[in-house]
């Protein structure tokens, strides 16, 4: 399944300490390019956010946006480290007994590394969270990315199966072409002389017929038709492939127009230019 580079997702993470908000957008881009606009105290989730979006993602330019609201109640509070306070009280008893002197200043045990904890400072819990909650938006993203990879691939197979019509089209008149031109060409020979020398005519018809043969061009057409399917078929990340594919469509297209010398094999073609350039505009969003 091809993936549209044209995408958007929402996911809310609620929990105890308050809500958070991812949202992930992109449009179509050559290359990818992402942006991410997170809180001051969450920058440290910058790494491991792009390395999530570079093994899942190939094209496009993406946007993450972080909003994040801590609970009132929650923000300011503070929790104390009994396990730590334990071991320091205990640790400052024993040097007392040992010492046989000194006071034990609860403040200061207070005032050690850990002991007390605001909710503020426990972003490594908050981090893993968030980032748990954002694997679940690039799931949701990538999802809407197939949805709408889904409706080019049918746009898509609706025009090659155009360019098939055309081409068929091409086909069936073609002998009826090369008749009504050999008569032409013998009706203006005759004009100039009356005896016609077969030969002649043959070697104008062989050079002419040189000139209007299109068989090679449609053979190419029916075989870029049909590499366009497989390519499609294996979806993934294709984008590339079928803008390539978009350019070898117009070279036969234009070789056509240009050996064309019948209203109706120029209209096939001027077609067939529009059905292509109908599909180039919407794989423009292929990743």
């Amino acid at each position: 399944m091809i993936q549209s580079m044209t995408a958007y997702a929402r996911i809310e993470h609620k929990a105890d300490w308050g809500t958070a908000s991812w949202e992930i957008r992109s449009v179509n881009q050559r290359y990818l390019e992402t942006y991410l606009r997170l809180p001051e105290h969450f920058r440290s989730l910058e790494p491991a956010l792009r390395d999530r979006l570079r093994k899942r993602l190939n094209r496009g330019k993406v946007e993450v946006n972080l909003r994040y609201d801590l609970r009132e109640d929650n923000s300011n509070e503070m929790q104390l480290n009994q396990d730590l306070a334990r071991q320091l009280l205990n640790a400052a008893n024993w040097l007392k007994q040992e010492a046989g002197q000194g006071e034990l200043n609860l403040v200061e045990v207070l005032r050690w590394p850990g002991v007390m904890n605001s909710s503020e400072q426990d972003m490594d819990a908050l981090g893993k969270e968030l980032l748990t909650a954002f694997d679940s938006a690039i799931d949701q993203f990538i999802e809407a990315r197939g949805r709408e990879g889904e409706a080019i691939n049918t746009m898509l197979q609706t025009r090659l199966d155009a360019i098939v019509a055309q081409v068929e089209i091409v086909r069936h008149r073609m002998p009826e072409v090369m008749q009504w031109q050999r008569e032409k060409l013998a009706n203006r020979l005759a004009e100039i002389k009356e005896d016609l020398d077969p030969a002649r005519l043959e070697q104008e018809m062989v050079i002419l017929a040189q000139k209007m043969d299109v068989a090679e061009e449609m053979d190419r057409l029916d075989a870029h038709v049909a590499e366009t399917r497989r390519i499609l078929k294996k979806g993934g990340a294709q984008g590339r492939r079928l803008d390539f594919m978009m350019q070898e469509f117009n070279r036969e297209s234009n070789t056509l127009a240009s050996k064309s010398i019948s209203a109706d094999v120029t209209a096939a073609a001027v077609e067939l230019k529009v059905l292509i350039e109908q599909m180039r505009e919407q794989i423009q969003n292929v990743e």
